[in-house]
């Protein structure tokens, strides 16, 4: 059984889980540890399950943040995994249009530490023309 990131072919889907308020930033099974790494700098939070099989990993955003701050964070993380050349979805629901614009705002003027920056400049963030469905 894989995860949306799995289901989309996306290296970061972000969602809600079904009848919760934490926002997921699913990353697909075996995700690099490069990318695993950079959902830490962002600001996410790694969990760990080690089995007798695979190890499973996945990231929420922190539970100590409000709703608004929740949105914030991950649409500023978007700009640094597009420029780390990783595809990213969000739902549109916890999209923060102004979180984002700041952070590429951030990257372009070498506010930020980013080891993901490069010299192009980030794209807008893959919008599902549709919600997408609970698993």
């Amino acid at each position: 059984m894989g995860n949306r990131a799995d289901d989309y072919g996306t290296d970061v889907e972000i969602y809600t889980k079904a009848l919760t308020t934490t926002i997921y930033p699913a990353t697909p099974t075996g995700a690099p540890e490069r990318l695993l790494d950079l959902l830490d700098r962002l600001g996410l939070k790694r969990h760990e399950v080690h089995t007798a099989g695979p190890v499973y990993t996945w990231h929420t955003v922190p539970e100590h943040f409000d709703h608004a701050d929740q949105k914030c964070l991950v649409s500023r993380a978007i700009p640094s995994l597009l420029m780390a050349g990783y595809k990213v979805n969000i739902n549109p629901d916890l999209f923060d249009e102004a979180a984002y614009r700041q952070a590429v705002h951030e990257i372009r003027s070498g506010q930020t530490h980013s080891s993901a920056r490069n010299s192009t400049a980030p794209a807008a963030p893959a919008r599902p023309s549709a919600p997408r469905r609970a698993l």
